[in-house]
């Protein structure tokens, strides 16, 4: 995506948000945001339509957990948990529009297959923040997978929140984390032990024999 295009979407995120404190997302038009936004509608033209900066809101509250942590000296659930964070407290400075918005995408079918990638992405950024992006343990789709499992769990925890302090989302999300640090390690006490194992055992079959005393050089 190109700067001009993602600075253009992320201007129509900004104003459809301060739109929907008061206005319905589904009640959102294209003019009225370009007009918010200190935008002409033609400026929109080809670039992005109300569906399209609706889903870019996602790639925006990506944003929020770019100042992660990546420092080895906290633990990779503690990293990623407060990266995450970041990201729920950009939406809770706009509650009251996000509730509007994620209301109005439960009704648009296309909406939802959207935030599926939507979710993957964020994940991956997630890890990208927290500096485990590297090849770890295990393959990258399926730690985004569990990521983005845990961001789903902790969204609909958020969406019933009623402390300031968002405990309920934290409580959920490090709930979710854990059941993922601890499903990570059983599977490699259960298979990673005896994959080593094997492959040790597969190394010692297809070494060559010690020569023997009989075929030494004299």
């Amino acid at each position: 995506m190109s700067d001009a295009r993602k600075d253009l979407l992320n201007k129509g995120v900004e104003a459809a948000l301060e739109l929907a404190k008061t206005i319905d997302w589904r009640d959102l038009t294209l003019s009225a945001i370009a007009e918010r936004a200190g935008l002409s509608l033609r400026d929109f033209h080809g670039v992005a339509d109300k569906a399209k900066i609706s889903d870019a809101v996602e790639d925006w509250l990506d944003e929020a957990m770019s100042e992660g942590s990546t420092s080895e000296d906290e633990t990779p659930r503690t990293r990623l948990f407060d990266v995450i964070m970041m990201r729920f407290d950009r939406m809770e400075e706009h509650r009251e529009a996000m509730l509007s918005l994620i209301e109005w995408r439960q009704t648009q079918p296309a909406r939802l297959l959207s935030l599926v990638a939507a979710r993957h992405t964020s994940a991956s950024w997630a890890l990208s923040c927290s500096g485990l992006d590297g090849s770890g343990d295990f393959p990258k789709p399926i730690r985004t997978t569990a990521i983005a499992w845990a961001l789903a769990q902790a969204e609909m925890a958020w969406r019933k929140e009623d402390s300031s302090d968002l405990s309920r989302t934290m409580a959920k999300l490090d709930g979710e984390l854990r059941k993922m640090e601890e499903r990570a390690g059983w599977i490699t006490r259960r298979f990673g032990r005896k994959s080593r194992d094997k492959d040790d055992e597969d190394l010692q079959t297809s070494a060559p024999d010690e020569p023997t005393t009989e075929h030494q050089p004299s």
